[in-house]
């Protein structure tokens, strides 16, 4: 929605409103009952400062509104949506492909996803139709860990957000299996289910 320009938001606008259209060449308004879904990567709310979005348009969509987060703001999500795309283009393209290597993984799970969930499925894509061998390796998703110093100072935010990481890396290493996950951890079972109440995540 974003990116539609101002003289077009006129007429979706006029559109909503009155519900009907009219055949190119024709001149009889016809009625329609329709739903609309639209989504966008811009933020509308300073376009509509920037009075390069109708705030009109924007309140006769926003009914009900749905934030979904970007890829980096999900642990785990990374590696559980590069196995769903592995799974598929190895299915269509390279069957020899069996899954990633480990150190592939926790650099999928390192990486900052600029490029959201389009970037993440056009570097598996890439790196199952150009693999050597059986495990999807680092360099055939062709991009480097670099580690970042950690800037937490405070002991208390740091220890949530490593617990944060860790556990949501175990529990998409084990396919949402949380005695697995627990193990992974090093953990038991009662204290995973502990943690993420405390922390608020969900399975």
């Amino acid at each position: 929605m974003g990116d539609i320009p101002l003289p077009l938001q006129v007429k979706l606008l006029r559109f909503l409103q009155e519900r009907v259209v009219e055949r190119i060449g024709g001149r009889k308004p016809i009625a329609v009952d329709v739903r609309i879904v639209c989504a966008t990567h811009r933020d509308l709310n300073q376009m509509i400062t920037d009075k390069t979005f109708r705030d009109d348009l924007y309140y006769r969509l926003a009914e009900v509104p749905v934030h979904i987060p970007q890829l980096s703001e999900r642990s785990g999500d990374a590696v559980l949506l590069a196995k769903h795309f592995l799974s598929r283009f190895s299915r269509e393209m390279n069957p020899s492909i069996k899954g990633f290597a480990s150190s592939a993984l926790t650099a999928i799970d390192q990486w900052g996803w600029p490029g959201n969930v389009r970037e993440l499925e056009n570097r598996v894509k890439r790196a199952v139709i150009m693999a050597e061998t059986k495990f999807v390796t680092v360099d055939d998703l062709q991009f480097d860990i670099v580690d970042e110093e950690d800037r937490l100072l405070n002991l208390k935010a740091a220890r949530e957000a490593a617990d944060r990481k860790a556990i949501g890396r175990a529990i998409a290493r084990t396919d949402g299996n949380i005695s697995n996950a627990a193990k992974l951890l090093g953990i038991s079972r009662p204290t995973l289910y502990d943690l993420l109440k405390q922390y608020e995540m969900h399975v």
